[in-house]
């Protein structure tokens, strides 16, 4: 490694390990993202033409504009696209972060999350809830467009309230303790969101004596799943891989992503260009009355957590995982010792019990990846092509999208 190149890898760890995301603030897109327009729509992954969309990312994206009032139905909503009048665009291009789809409209209300540390912010979009058919998923119905009306109109207010009176709650000490009792921050968010909802019950407490069932609400939509905190899990991913994106010379990856086309990920020595591969490879475990050939990619940025060292990068600190996407204890450990291999160092913050509190590999270079083989390993959710969630699993990137990546490096850095 060169020393340029080292010393940059070093700041871009630096910038990793010392972020502070906190939570300040719930509300819609269109008052809380800088350059979200009432005809926005974003959706995961690098910016295609409309034309370029498939399968349920595009049906998310149709769905998004009718639940925003933007068309009527799905056939005005793909004229509006078409001519522009929609204005298409990725997630990660205003700081945001889209689960599967990734779909965000003017309304919807997102988490503001403040990386304290380097001053820079993010956002993510609320969970949905338990049902497997959501918008994210490519899934719009009655069902999905009452369900995310409640999260407007109900529950966001009622969370945006609660968090403001507390002036702040930092995410990192509720993670940081979350991979202590068996979550990764990814596929596994139990422990984090009962913590987060212990952080939240005083504030909502004082606002149900003025409106219990306004309160009662908020309540049951943290507690009714173990999958709430994923969001925030998300939001703070964003906040931290932005503030090690942009330094000079460093192969550090500072953004990953799916869409319906393939996989991408950005260098941090490159900016914002995106270096783009095929789909990545998926062993999964399926829900009942499921089958492989059903498996289908529309899209997915919850993978930032793997980015800052989570996810993936964590499966040994939670074992649980094994029933819901498949595999061992022993297959868990062995894949997250092979990321050390691939990683500019241990993070001091987030640790794996199983490994004597060794922290998690953090700082995916580019270089190591295409000279050992490695491909990170992420754990995700399935989509299946009619829609809905079908199933979890383990997915490997692609080189191909490291190996474009490193010749570009060359071609700017030398060497």
């Amino acid at each position: 490694m060169t020393s340029a190149r080292e010393a940059a890898n070093r700041e871009a760890f630096r910038r990793l390990t010392a972020s502070e995301p906190v939570l300040e603030d719930v509300r819609p897109a269109i008052e809380a993202v800088p350059g979200f327009t009432r005809d926005t729509i974003l959706t995961s992954g690098p910016t295609m033409p409309w034309s370029a969309y498939a399968g349920g990312q595009r049906a998310g994206i149709l769905g998004g504009a009718q639940f925003e009032g933007l068309a009527r139905d799905a056939q005005e909503a793909e004229r509006k696209l078409a001519a522009g009048e929609i204005r298409l665009r990725g997630c990660q291009e205003l700081g945001c972060v889209g689960s599967l789809a990734g779909i965000y409209t003017a309304s919807m209300p997102v988490f503001v999350v403040r990386n304290t540390a380097f001053r820079n912010l993010a956002y993510c979009n609320i969970y949905e809830g338990t049902n497997r058919r959501r918008l994210n998923y490519g899934v719009y119905d009655d069902g999905v467009r009452d369900r995310l009306r409640y999260i407007n109109d109900t529950l966001a207010p009622v969370l945006g309230e609660a968090v403001r009176t507390t002036g702040g709650i930092p995410l990192k000490p509720l993670m940081s303790r979350a991979l202590h009792m068996g979550d990764d921050l990814h596929s596994r968010n139990t422990a984090a969101s009962l913590l987060f909802a212990r952080e939240i019950f005083e504030p909502l407490l004082a606002l149900g004596a003025r409106n219990y069932e306004r309160a009662q609400k908020a309540v049951r939509a943290i507690t009714e799943d173990h999958y709430f905190f994923l969001r925030l899990s998300m939001a703070a991913a964003k906040s931290i891989a932005d503030a090690a994106a942009h330094v000079d010379a460093s192969s550090v990856v500072s953004a990953m992503a799916f869409n319906c086309r393939g996989f991408a990920i950005r260098l941090s020595g490159l900016g914002d260009q995106w270096f783009e591969g095929p789909h990545a490879s998926v062993d999964a475990v399926l829900f009942e009355g499921h089958t492989k050939d059903e498996i289908t990619w529309m899209g997915g940025e919850s993978i930032l957590t793997e980015t800052v060292g989570l996810g993936g990068f964590a499966q040994a600190a939670a074992f649980p995982l094994q029933k819901y996407q498949g595999g061992s204890p022993e297959a868990m450990v062995e894949r997250n010792l092979s990321l050390y291999r691939i990683t500019v160092g241990e993070h001091p913050d987030f640790q794996i019990p199983f490994l004597r509190y060794r922290g998690t590999p953090t700082g995916i270079d580019a270089f190591k990846v295409v000279e050992t083989g490695i491909a990170p390993v992420m754990n995700i959710g399935v989509a299946g092509r009619d829609g809905g969630q079908i199933g979890a699993g383990v997915v490997k990137a692609p080189l191909e999208c490291f190996s474009a990546a490193l010749a570009a490096y060359s071609a700017r850095y030398g060497g």
